[in-house]
């Protein structure tokens, strides 16, 4: 008896899609992006700033991850009352492969677009790790020039200090796909800690399950030299404290 045609269906190999379900290889859905565009946002982004920091990202992939040597003060300014005075309260999300740069999107609310995507030199388990045990403080510099007029957050690239060690640079990007994949699914949270078991660009079985971290920030403009983002805490007293710093000298 003639051995009977192959399906289309029995040709397709079959993989897990990002929630972890068997689905075509050929076919991968991914979630279909719905966040919104913030209400602040630039349309007109410039495609000499898109290149510059593609090569500024090539370059700065090419460095080594270094482990910060963060030491924890014993005391310092806490935020109060879940809230600082002045402030514009955003969603902060960190999030990456436990064992890869850890990335830090700004947006503001959970459904709408990052305002602002930094990828750091600090491994995520290390950066979550230790947030998990007390004050954590990052401090991104960058040179002060004459006649600046580019928004300091806009800055391409920064030296990255971690309670005041060095621990090499983070670097400003665009959204790229999986960075809105990871937002998609996250858009219900507003705050929260795990780990997704998605497969983002093949990184997940090499460097292990995404990790993430969302919690609410509030945004302090200093000056248009420095701008800072302090995380909330949900109880206003424990729990992880991180306070970001981004400052021209």
């Amino acid at each position: 008896m003639a051995t009977p045609p192959l399906t289309p269906r029995m040709l397709i190999p079959t993989t897990l899609s990002p929630l972890g379900s068997p689905r075509s290889k050929e076919s991968t859905v991914r979630p279909e992006i719905t966040l919104v565009q913030p209400s602040g946002k630039n349309k007109s982004t410039g495609s000499k700033s898109n290149k510059l920091f593609r090569r500024v990202r090539s370059v700065f992939r090419s460095l080594p991850i270094m482990p910060p040597m963060c030491k924890f003060p014993g005391g310092g300014t806490r935020v109060h009352e879940n809230h600082v005075h002045g402030g514009t309260r955003v969603t902060g999300t960190l999030f990456g492969y436990r064992k890869a740069r850890v990335n830090l999107a700004i947006q503001e609310n959970p459904r709408s677009l990052p305002i602002l995507v930094l990828e750091l030199a600090i491994p995520t388990a290390k950066l979550l790790q230790d947030l998990g045990v007390g004050l954590v403080r990052i401090a991104l510099e960058c040179e002060k020039r004459p006649s600046e007029k580019t928004k300091i957050v806009d800055e391409p690239i920064w030296a990255l200090y971690c309670n005041g060690k060095k621990s090499g640079y983070g670097v400003k990007r665009e959204p790229t796909e999986e960075d809105l994949v990871v937002m998609q699914m996250l858009h219900a949270v507003s705050m929260g800690a795990g780990v997704l078991p998605v497969t983002i660009g093949g990184g997940g079985g090499r460097e292990g399950d995404l990790t993430y971290m969302r919690a609410h920030f509030e945004r302090v403009i200093g000056s248009r030299d420095s701008e800072t983002y302090y995380m909330m805490n949900p109880d206003g007293n424990s729990g992880p404290e991180l306070s970001i710093f981004f400052v021209r000298v």
